[in-house]
């Protein structure tokens, strides 16, 4: 009756203990003894190697996206002298597209970050081009086809009239 209840119970108790000492003797790597008491001090020492992981792994994360939002600060709008000049959004607002000019003689080169969507790099060199700018060579990378580095030498022609800093407000008002 009750002592019989409860004996059953102290063996399913004890059947349920043994399920789950099992199961965690799979999932601890390494176990040298299967007894309980050293299961489940490697399960203790195990999970404490791993906290130790998740929070290395958490720092390296934060420490990786500090290091980006320096990056993107430093490229605020700058005049660097007058043939240099560098605009992106804030980085509150959005992070791309950067865009920066320089230019020495008839010369040009642009460099430009931007998101990567279908057709960027088409209206990229349709716009440089409107700017009566001889494209002589062009470099690109994708990065996962989100983001998209272009980089465009190209030469002044005779009917270029604008400013370095014009070139990349135009271009930037062009994406």
């Amino acid at each position: 009756s009750q002592t019989y209840d409860h004996i059953i119970a102290e063996r399913k108790c004890r059947e349920q203990l043994g399920q789950c000492f099992l199961a965690l003797s799979t999932i601890v790597p390494g176990l040298k003894k299967l007894d309980k008491s050293s299961v489940l001090g490697d399960a203790i020492k195990y999970m404490k190697f791993l906290q130790e992981k998740v929070k290395l792994l958490e720092e390296h994360a934060t420490k990786k996206s500090f290091e980006s939002v320096i990056l993107l600060k430093k490229n605020n709008p700058t005049p660097a002298d007058g043939n240099e000049f560098r605009v992106s959004n804030s980085p509150e607002e959005r992070s791309l597209p950067e865009i920066e000019a320089r230019s020495h003689n008839s010369q040009i080169l642009i460099k430009i970050h931007c998101a990567h969507h279908r057709g960027i790099l088409a209206n990229i060199i349709y716009n440089v081009e409107k700017l009566n700018l001889r494209i002589l060579n062009t470099s690109t990378t994708s990065f996962a086809r989100i983001s998209l580095h272009v980089t465009l030498h190209a030469e002044m022609e005779k009917e270029f009239n604008s400013t370095v800093k014009e070139v990349v407000v135009r271009i930037r008002a062009a994406l």
